[in-house]
């Protein structure tokens, strides 16, 4: 005999059926003792109301400027003159983001949850405000009333702005510091994909939703059974809706072959596959429990075996289901054909499918009574679940063994990694990851190998490899520098090759801008600051062509909001330790560290190079107070060459003051107040900086962007000159690196002349002064300096 309970939910609701199939497993779930199965038939029939009135909500964010909650058909003048929207992916994402609730309630327990398509973010923000679980700065704005909906549906894609320039109204087009519970933009497609398995600790859930069309973005999503180890991993849950369509055509998936032959690929890189239907939260529901429980079970196998056979949910649906235009490529945004704002048709069918989704709102109120049940279950809320309240433990940083200044030479990056691996040591409670992509003992990184070794699924005899491996080694870079990204509970590094690093990099301004918004609305990212160490960099990778020998990681970073991006250059071992030290002090931020892995002489004791980090830059040689010049040097060689120009000046009678710059962006301009508190004042950067003297930048960087990054120094051609990457090199030595690109010590004093007035016949040899214009023999200016 059925119940009641169940009949009605077996009636489904709207345009929501529930299939043979999942009907046959929602009665085994029933069965299973999570709950009683007339309450769980009535929480499954509560989930299809508030999964119709949420797409309801969706379609009316894309075309209309309010709702009507009798249900009444909207006039012309409700709807937008110009909508905007990503309806499909948004109305395929609510069965998912409801189903996704539904499971909490039935365990009890609060998951996190992560969306790589941040463009559906009008199912997110549906959900939240007709369950009320809004974001800080949502809340009183954004409710299931009609008020609230309404205001919900104006603001969508309103480009209001503020006084300051500033979007005005607390919801955007993508996944946002404003969504409750969002841990990522989700706008650049396919680094969900490689972060997720990274992401939960012990004793956590974490639901990934991902996109069919992002499976062709980042193909290292392929290893999520090379990486998961239920030792030191929660369980994490990819489910990917399956809709069939990018923007324009069929994803790739479509085209190969649909479901069947997803399931297959996915069983060949290790996964245990299984499909459902994507218009049903009710499958998704079942589908979170399964995979967990399968997942589950595996842990708890003794004798279990990696790689694991990661569960992976795909849900099966057509773009922009429930509304017209669904499976066509009009799905992806605007699915009516014309304009419901001055268009009878599109009108129409606008009120005849907003209808079939209509619910009352006696109804919505009781599905999200049945729903969002957390204070009896003692729970968090969705928005709060434990990524994104990430704020693990400020990690013990151990006092660096400083080198003295006259020892000899020594590589920088062996002190880094003598000291990352007693910071490991001395927190034994982060997980570490550090994310490789080739080479990590070539880049003099061994100790941490050998500390930390390869992960691997099958360790090979006598190589620094292990099963419970926490350096995630891959050449994909976008894969590694994820592992270390998402570990937001840990510690973590990453180690490159300079120019590779631009692999990584839109993976690393996701992070970064993700974690300034949250900054400019109020809300501080807890996590540990993430480090990317780029070695084997421009000047010392002359050995390789051009295409080792690129700044470009450097100067895009500095591009962005210097408080969050923080871009610095140490000049010896020393320096390198207490520029790594300063990363792992703070919180919120990613930060690219330009190191040298040859031996470099030691510039600075322990204590100058604190300082010297702390304050962005030092002087090195001379005083500024007597000196007739100022020589600028960004970057280990760059001060190398300054102070060789600086001793040839000296003994000509003339005196440079040799300043070393440790990050950059404390001496911008800044652009906002967040910004204008992490750069020098006016009366620091006057110290450091005369503004009477003459001066030569030489950078690592392209000469460029670094002059106008630092204006604030800058006194016009007639006073500043600047030298660097010039995009010259190819197959040379260090040497002829500098002087390809007109950066040697004779080319800065060279530079130095017009701004000083000085003579270069009386500072260069004549042969130097061939060699400085090309007509001469570059090896003269490579014999030590006089």
């Amino acid at each position: 005999m059925t119940s009641d309970a169940f009949a009605i939910w077996q009636k489904g609701y709207g345009p929501i059926e529930h299939s043979a199939e999942t009907v046959e497993r929602v009665a085994a779930l029933a069965a299973s003792g999570y709950m009683a199965p007339d309450r769980l038939y009535r929480l499954l029939a509560a989930a299809d109301r508030l999964a119709c009135a949420a797409m309801w909500t969706v379609v009316h964010m894309t075309y209309a400027s309010r709702v009507n909650l009798s249900g009444a058909p909207l006039p012309a003048a409700a709807f937008k003159p110009t909508p905007e929207g990503h309806t499909g992916g948004s109305l395929n994402m609510v069965p998912a983001f409801v189903g996704y609730l539904t499971a909490n309630t039935i365990t009890a327990k609060t998951r996190s949850w992560l969306m790589g398509q941040g463009h559906c973010v009008a199912a997110i923000e549906a959900v939240n405000a007709l369950t009320g679980d809004v974001s800080p700065t949502q809340k009183g704005r954004y409710d299931r009333t009609e008020k609230g909906l309404s205001q919900l549906a104006a603001d969508f894609y309103s480009y209001a702005i503020d006084a300051e320039g500033r979007a005005a109204v607390p919801l955007g087009s993508h996944a946002g510091p404003n969504t409750a519970g969002a841990i990522s933009e989700g706008g650049y497609l396919g680094f969900a994909e490689v972060q997720y398995v990274h992401m939960p600790l012990p004793g956590e859930s974490l639901i990934a939703f991902l996109s069919d069309g992002a499976f062709e973005e980042q193909r290292g999503s392929d290893w999520t059974p090379r990486w998961w180890r239920a030792e030191d991993s929660g369980l994490a849950i990819p489910i990917m809706i399956l809709n069939g369509r990018r923007i324009e055509e069929r994803a790739q998936i479509a085209q190969q072959g649909g479901a069947d032959w997803l399931a297959a690929h996915l069983r060949h890189n290790g996964f245990d596959p299984f499909a459902i239907d994507g218009r049903d939260p009710a499958a998704f529901a079942w589908a979170i429990l399964t995979a967990e429980e399968r997942l589950g079970r595996f842990a708890a196998d003794a004798d279990h075996v990696y790689p694991a056979p990661i569960p992976y949910v795909i849900a099966k649906t057509i773009k922009g289901f429930g509304f017209p235009g669904a499976g066509t490529n009009a799905a992806h945004n605007l699915p009516i054909d014309g304009n419901p704002s001055r268009d009878d048709a599109a009108r129409n069918a606008f009120n005849e499918a907003a209808a079939a989704l209509f619910v009352p709102l006696q109804e919505i109120d009781r599905a999200v009574g049945a729903l969002a049940i957390h204070d009896p279950q003692n729970r968090p809320l969705e928005s709060r679940h434990p990524l994104a309240l990430r704020s693990p433990p400020s990690p013990q940083l151990p006092e660096p063994e400083w080198i003295r200044v006259g020892d000899a030479p020594d590589c920088a990056m062996h002190a880094l990694d003598r000291w990352f691996v007693r910071v490991v040591d001395a927190n034994p409670d982060l997980r570490p990851r550090l994310g490789n992509p080739d080479e990590l003992r070539s880049n003099h990184m061994g100790a941490a190998l050998d500390r930390l070794r390869h992960r691997v699924n099958v360790a090979e005899p006598g190589v620094a490899e292990a099963v419970d491996g926490a350096v995630i080694t891959a050449l994909n870079e976008e894969a590694v520098a994820g592992a270390a990204l998402a570990n937001k509970g840990g510690l973590n590094l990453i180690v490159s090759y300079e120019a590779f690093a631009m692999k990584m990099l839109g993976g690393l301004r996701q992070e970064i801008v993700f974690a300034r918004r949250r900054r400019e609305v109020g809300q501080e990212s807890g996590w540990i600051s993430v480090p990317l160490v780029v070695t084997s960099h421009t000047w010392e990778n002359s050995k390789n062509e051009q295409s080792h020998q690129d700044p470009t990681i450097g100067e895009a970073l500095l591009g962005e909001m210097s408080d969050t991006a923080r871009v610095l250059f140490p000049v010896d071992a020393n320096s390198a330790m207490a520029a790594l030290r300063s990363v792992y002090d703070g919180r919120g931020q990613v930060a690219c560290l330009i190191v040298s892995k040859r031996d470099m002489p030691h510039r600075l004791d322990g204590e100058a190079a604190g300082r010297f980090v702390s304050e962005g830059a030092a002087h090195i040689d001379g005083n500024p107070g007597e000196a007739d010049l100022q020589l600028v040097a960004v970057g280990a060689y760059q001060l190398e060459e300054a102070l060789k120009a600086s001793r040839r000046l000296s003994a000509r009678g003339l005196k440079a003051v040799v300043t070393a710059l440790a990050e950059p962006g404390r001496f911008r301009a800044p652009r906002d107040p967040i910004e204008a508190a992490f750069t020098a004042s006016d009366e620091d950067l006057a110290a450091l900086f005369p503004p009477q003297l003459p001066r030569v930048i030489v950078t690592h960087t392209r000469p460029e962007p670094m002059l106008g990054l630092l204006r604030r120094l800058d006194g016009g051609p007639l006073r500043t000159a600047a030298r660097g990457y010039i995009s010259r090199g190819g197959t040379l030595d260090v040497d002829g690196m500098l002087f390809a690109n007109r950066c040697s010590w004779a080319h800065l004093i060279d530079a130095a002349t017009p701004l000083a007035g000085w003579s270069r016949d009386d500072l260069l040899t004549p042969a130097e002064r061939a060699a400085v214009d090309s007509r001469g023999n570059p090896a003269d200016l490579f014999q030590p300096v006089i």
